[in-house]
């Protein structure tokens, strides 16, 4: 078992980082580069995906204990988390039209900030200054990479900071909402039971948002059937982010996840400038290097902590 379990996690890491990269490229790609500019309606197949697959996993695979919903109380705590969710990554997704990926990770990598300022507000959590001060480069690199972004788009810039503010707050309401023994859900159980209540949120958001979705998407079609394997392969791969990244933390640990994360940002710039050849500056670069660094400090202090 000594043998085999390191190899396991090695590609478990390595899974990891090609399905979240993957999805945010091919995000990227056809939001921008293939004339399907429906953010919505992408992140429907995404939830799409997510339900299926889910149950999969869950019923038939046995990947994870099934758990049910005890109450309808629990399942409204479920269907709040699950519309915070729908919001963040829309809003993710809208940002992609406008902004690069590597300056999207750079606001992205801000996460922490926000949650921070989540918890005081919603559950008086106060951390230590040292955590406080850790802050302080992760938004003055930000602040950096924004002033010098030649591709800086300010309502990408804003979608992009309100999804970002949307997953921190959706973490933090996680651990409110679901806080006794009794109704925690491990990640996978409560994606399997918050992507099909995401389905029935977005679907008429799509019909009033993006009417023409289907009708554009089969003339895209018709023109080039690739889009469609696009899409399927896409959103299938959204799912994995979820089982990966789950079994990544079973594996390891939630701060060995942290980390690791802090360095897919990173490797996810490098792979996106080199595919889609966007324009960098040496200060957008030490913006995000600062912000990376900051994140980084702020694990350390956390773990410090603990």
């Amino acid at each position: 078992m000594k043998t085999v379990l390191p190899w396991t996690t090695i590609w478990i890491v390595i899974s990891w980082y090609g399905s979240n990269i993957g999805v945010l490229l091919l995000n990227k790609y056809l939001l921008s580069n293939c004339g399907f500019k429906f953010p919505i309606f992408l992140t429907m197949c995404h939830m799409l995906a997510c339900s299926l697959l889910s149950y999969i996993a869950i019923a038939w695979l046995k990947v994870v204990p099934m758990q049910t919903i005890g109450s309808i109380k629990q399942f409204g705590k479920i269907a709040g988390l699950s519309l915070v969710f729908c919001f963040s990554v829309v809003l993710g997704n809208v940002s992609l039209r406008y902004l690069p990926v590597s300056f999207n990770q750079a606001i992205g990598a801000t996460t922490p900030f926000f949650t921070a300022v989540f918890a005081y507000l919603m559950m008086k959590k106060m951390e230590t200054w040292v955590t406080y001060a850790t802050l302080i480069p992760v938004v003055a690199g930000v602040v950096i990479a924004s002033g010098a972004e030649p591709s800086f788009h300010l309502f990408g810039f804003i979608m992009c900071i309100s999804a970002t503010a949307a997953r921190a707050s959706k973490s933090v309401l996680q651990a409110i909402l679901l806080s006794s023994e009794e109704e925690k859900l491990n990640s996978m159980n409560l994606l399997m039971y918050m992507a099909p209540i995401a389905v029935t949120i977005l679907l008429p958001a799509t019909v009033m948002m993006e009417r023409n979705v289907i009708s554009i998407t089969a003339g895209l079609a018709r023109k080039d059937m690739r889009i469609v394997y696009y899409l399927i392969f896409n959103s299938s791969l959204a799912y994995f982010v979820n089982l990966t990244n789950f079994l990544v933390t079973k594996h390891t640990s939630a701060l060995t996840l942290q980390v690791l994360g802090n360095a897919k940002g990173a490797v996810a710039v490098v792979v996106s400038i080199i595919i889609f050849k966007n324009p960098v500056s040496f200060m957008g670069m030490l913006g995000y290097s600062l912000t990376v660094f900051g994140v980084f400090l702020y694990s350390e202090s956390k773990k410090g902590n603990k």
